[in-house]
């Protein structure tokens, strides 16, 4: 009999890793805040759940892919009632590593186990099934998630086995990932600024140490002013601040994460929230 998983949030991530769980022979049943979204996947391979309660009541694990803290909070009091003991929460929503033990727990009230299990990826690797999972779990439970794991990513990389330490690894990953995309837009907005064709930075570090891929495809997008969104501005506003958050309760400098989460507001109070987050490019405009 097929593992049965349930998707909470179908979102840019979530309606992507709902149907590749689906065409790895899952069972699969969605809900999300929003019916429309959901019932956009009702052709491939899952059903859709009409209620929360409904959506995990039969479920062998659920997945979590929600916006923030909040969303997470209120549905999974509603959902965790309704979920039989023993099933596997999987949580992947981005919410920051003190909160994730405060979640942890209140799975534990339920009888129910819980996986600290962040995504490195954005809406093209959600639909590939090439995500990069960072698990915090006891080691107990890597059998059961594994399969799950393989089926939305590439890879997974077992960080711990504590509540949070997938958290921690991602806020980490995506210091990096939001400086490199804030850096990007202020080279191409310079070199426009200064009269130069902006490709031009983008060819003169292809292939050099200074070069990513990531660099690339956001350059790209930032020279072509064409913002369709992978990971949304609203959401890396969202994540500056837990990473900022994370930052001062570790005694590290957080003064780049604030600049950088200003950075990323003025583009979103400039009228670009649901754009990308290469659409931190309006910021560095006079």
């Amino acid at each position: 009999m097929a593992t049965a998983v349930t998707v909470l949030g179908t979102g840019i991530m979530g309606a992507g890793m709902a149907k590749n769980l689906a065409g790895a022979g899952f069972e699969v049943t969605v809900w999300n805040r929003s019916p429309d979204k959901a019932q956009a996947l009702a052709g491939a391979g899952v059903t859709v759940a009409p209620d929360v309660t409904s959506a995990v009541a039969d479920a062998d694990i659920v997945l979590t892919m929600l916006f923030d803290l909040e969303a997470v909070v209120a549905v999974m009091e509603q959902a965790l009632p309704a979920v039989g003991p023993g099933t596997v929460w999987v949580q992947s929503s981005t919410v920051g590593v003190d909160v994730t033990a405060t979640l942890a727990e209140l799975a534990e009230r339920h009888g129910v186990f819980f996986v600290d299990a962040p995504v490195l990826g954005t809406r093209q690797p959600a639909e590939q099934g090439t995500l990069v999972v960072l698990a915090g779990c006891p080691a107990a439970l890597h059998d059961t998630v594994t399969p799950l794991f393989d089926a939305v990513g590439s890879r997974t990389v077992w960080v711990g086995e504590q509540p949070g330490d997938g958290q921690r690894l991602k806020l980490t990953v995506n210091s990096w990932v939001l400086s490199l995309v804030a850096a990007t837009a202020q080279a191409v907005e310079l070199a426009g600024d200064l009269g130069l064709d902006p490709q031009l930075f983008l060819d003169t570090i292809a292939g050099s140490p200074t070069d990513c891929a990531y660099a690339q495809l956001k350059g790209k997008t930032m020279i072509a002013k064409e913002f369709p969104p992978a990971f949304p501005l609203n959401g890396a506003i969202k994540d500056a601040a837990l990473i900022a958050q994370a930052m001062h309760t570790a005694g590290t400098d957080d003064r780049l994460m604030h600049v950088l989460q200003t950075q990323f507001q003025a583009a979103a109070d400039a009228g670009h929230a649901d754009e990308d987050m290469a659409a931190v490019l309006h910021s560095f405009r006079r």
